[in-house]
């Protein structure tokens, strides 16, 4: 089976996961996935594997196969996998789950090589771009910097007390963070390099972005610029783009009929593709904010999507 250039790829209630050809629409593969649902789908930077996060484990499936079964199956989280990453050249995962823990898989062993105890569910991770530091979010309302080099957590923030912190993002040259909220808040970080490897959280602005729960929120990537943009999907079924320069509002994308759970930006920054529960995933010009397809298959939510559209990164 030859690899597309384009992988997207989208995860439902249905319990399946679906491959889309971006341009036509059409659904080329479809993988069964009885064991619980899917709450956040990956693709690794060589484009060779899908990681799917569900409960409790987190599969590997191999992009370029027919093949129903995964490749391998990571399993010592106990309770649901909220989120799932990868390192930029592709030796090891990171993860976040409801059961407290954040964990770091080395793709080329067995088993979890490291965990860090967030003592709430965590919602999301994601890695600086610096690749040395991961930055969790949890129920409770913490946000957690855990320094790999030192192995410990170096930072602790509570932007709003009590207030579940749903999705976290760092712009790709590590200069901002975003925090959304259950009450639709995006809490907006400069991140600042202190004398030691430690980073450094400097309060840039709040923003209210919607009346509803925010469930991602997503910064631009390396090859949208000069533009960067921030991206929150909400209940209230939008998703809005905004200017980071000064955090007004570009675009409301408007089609969606029910929750938009996920996003995620094309490697130019040009389109964006969407998740929601009205079972579709769509994708979004970023110029026009206009929905230009509709990917139709799903028969329930639609609860996450993974795109790579980029170049390879090469595997060491």
């Amino acid at each position: 089976m030859s690899q597309p250039s384009v992988i997207l790829a989208t995860a439902s209630y249905d319990h399946t996961i679906r491959f889309w050809e971006a341009k036509s629409g059409r659904c080329y593969r479809t993988i069964q996935y009885p064991d619980s649902q899917v709450n956040r789908l990956e693709i690794t930077p060589d484009k060779h594997h899908l990681a799917a996060a569900g409960n409790p484990h987190i599969r590997l499936f191999d992009v370029n196969s027919n093949s129903p079964q995964p490749v391998m199956s990571y399993d010592s989280h106990t309770n649901n996998v909220m989120s799932v990453g990868f390192q930029c050249d592709g030796n090891w995962m990171y993860s976040g789950s409801e059961d407290g823990t954040v964990k770091i898989w080395d793709l080329r062993a067995p088993g979890c090589q490291r965990e860090y105890e967030s003592r709430a569910a965590v919602n999301t991770v994601v890695l600086h771009p610096n690749q040395t530091e991961l930055i969790s979010g949890d129920q409770n309302g913490n946000i957690r910097v855990w320094d790999l080099t030192a192995n410990s957590c170096s930072c602790e923030l509570v932007p709003e007390v009590d207030t579940a912190v749903r999705s976290l993002t760092v712009m790709w040259d590590g200069s901002l963070v975003v925090a959304a909220n259950n009450h639709g808040t995006c809490y907006v970080w400069r991140l600042l390099r202190g004398t030691q490897t430690m980073t450094n959280f400097e309060p840039l602005h709040k923003l209210q972005a919607h009346s509803g729960y925010i469930l991602k929120c997503l910064l631009s990537p390396e090859f949208c610029e000069p533009h960067r943009y921030l991206a929150t999907a909400s209940s209230d079924h939008t998703v809005k783009i905004w200017n980071v320069d000064g955090f007004t509002l570009e675009k409301t994308l408007i089609g969606h009929q029910r929750w938009v759970w996920d996003c995620v930006f094309s490697v130019d920054g040009a389109y964006l593709i969407t998740a929601s529960s009205d079972t579709t995933a769509r994708l979004w010009s970023m110029s026009t904010g206009e929905d230009i397809k509709v990917y139709q298959g799903h028969h329930k939510a639609t609860i996450c999507c993974a795109l790579h559209d980029g170049a390879e990164a090469a595997t060491s």
